[in-house]
């Protein structure tokens, strides 16, 4: 009987051991060889449009791609797991809930004492984004925010700036925007459009933002470099040393080269032209596939129309920065999973059959909003969103006493709301951060332009 206990408890425990995602890893035994045991590398990360993120269905965030480039180094799968904060993110590291942090982490003395930094590594700092293209010369010595008014967000960045303002005498002045409802993007947002003069942000948010604004000034700097990296714990020196090692030769592959200019350097915007000839009745060279497709779908041939122009303006050849392609913009795996054959993506009618296949199946998955017309903003928005999102921002409103089957004034509120992690971390909300303002104005703008095609086109 003894001898029975003693080897159940030695099955138990090279159980534990080689399963060592489950809770509290044994640190002195599983590092990199146990991981490639496993056959998969668990990262840690958070939600935030520089770092990890769900768009048109697609897994997507610089932090994302990076750590998958190192997975696919190893042999490894990539598995990924989300925490709330950056407390939480050291938290679940240290309990064994993943293998490493693959998000910018501050580098401090504190942390130095259980992690190990290692991996990628940038130097951040925070910026001043103002506007540009008017009279006014943009400001360029921190001397000059003096008699300004700059709204920031609690925390780091209303710290950074009181402590500014003391450093040059006083004179700057601070609006705390303490609204919950309105994120550092959200400012970065309203700097653009002129509401507000100034905000400050990290250099990274606000490099990302200027590739979707292209009247935005971002080079001046309000603060000290900070090192910031990726981290492992104390005692997984194998994997940080493999980690320093792929990054140094990574930093200058094609691949990383590729992630970067994605989210930092290609414009997120698409340049638009009129009409083709209001005389002619024309509204692309396309309207004939228009008119035979839409009827597949009992849609107005100016509406389909409509939403080709606001994804490619009717460019055949065009391609996003996330990688959709052709007249509709369908994302690869969209466009194979609705029958386009390969290589045929530049094919406008391929395209086009293609995103009426899918507005078909996305009807389907809004059947419970009885309204065909309130159903298109729907459909719409998944087509910009993806289904996941937008059923987040319907459980949103829901929740908060709006009508979940309406989407102006309603659940379009929520989408904006997502890219907040009061509410993209609600239990309800199954897909995370987004940034909804791109789906917000994407429905609004197509709905617009069907108008004026209404009026000027005959159907």
């Amino acid at each position: 009987m003894r001898k029975l206990l003693i080897i159940s408890f030695l099955l138990f425990s090279l159980l534990a051991c080689k399963n060592g995602h489950t809770g509290q890893k044994d640190a002195n035994v599983y590092d990199l060889p146990q991981i490639k045991d496993s056959g998969e590398l668990v990262v840690l990360t958070l939600y935030s449009s520089t770092s990890y993120f769900i768009y048109r269905g697609q897994t997507m965030g610089f932090q994302y791609e990076l750590s998958e480039q190192f997975a696919h180094s190893l042999g490894l799968k990539l598995r990924v797991k989300v925490a709330k904060n950056i407390p939480e993110l050291v938290s679940k590291l240290r309990k064994g809930e993943g293998d490493m942090i693959a998000y910018n982490l501050p580098v401090t003395k504190e942390m130095k004492d259980s992690l190990t930094y290692c991996g990628q590594e940038v130097i951040t700092h925070q910026v001043v984004v103002q506007r540009t293209g008017g009279k006014t010369k943009p400001l360029t010595n921190v001397v000059q925010l003096v008699g300004k008014d700059v709204y920031v967000k609690p925390g780091k960045y209303y710290n950074r700036l009181v402590n500014l303002d003391k450093e040059l005498g006083g004179g700057i002045r601070i609006h705390k925007v303490e609204s919950d409802s309105v994120t550092a993007e959200d400012l970065i947002t309203q700097v653009s459009k002129g509401k507000i003069p100034y905000t400050i942000c990290d250099n990274d948010l606000a490099r990302m933002n200027a590739t979707y604004y292209s009247n935005i000034y971002i080079k001046l700097s309000v603060s000290f470099d900070q090192r910031a990296s990726w981290a492992v714990r104390k005692d997984c020196p194998i994997l940080a040393r493999a980690a320093n090692k792929w990054y140094k030769k990574n930093i200058t592959s094609t691949a990383y080269t590729a992630s970067s200019k994605k989210y930092f350097e290609i414009s997120k915007m698409t340049i638009h032209s009129p009409i083709l000839s209001i005389r002619d009745g024309k509204i692309s060279h396309y309207d004939q596939l228009f008119k035979k497709y839409s009827k597949k779908i009992s849609w107005d041939w100016r509406l389909l129309a409509s939403l080709a122009y606001n994804e490619s303006n009717f460019n055949t050849s065009a391609i996003s920065w996330a990688g959709a392609r052709g007249l509709m913009q369908l994302m690869p795996a969209t466009a194979k999973a609705m029958g386009m054959p390969p290589g045929k993506e530049q094919d406008p009618e391929e395209s086009i059959k293609a995103a009426v296949k899918y507005i078909a199946a996305t009807n389907n998955c809004f059947s419970m909003i009885p309204n065909k017309k309130e159903r298109v903003n729907f459909i719409l928005a998944a087509y910009n969103a993806g289904l996941g999102h937008i059923y987040d921002a319907m459980a949103l409103a829901e929740k908060y006493g709006k009508k979940k089957n309406v989407w102006l004034n309603n659940v379009e509120v929520y989408i904006l709301l997502k890219s907040n992690e009061e509410y993209f971390s609600d239990p309800v909300c199954k897909n995370g951060y987004f940034r909804g303002i791109e789906t917000y104005n994407f429905v609004r703008d197509i709905n617009s332009r069907y108008n004026v095609y209404k009026k000027k086109i005959k159907k």
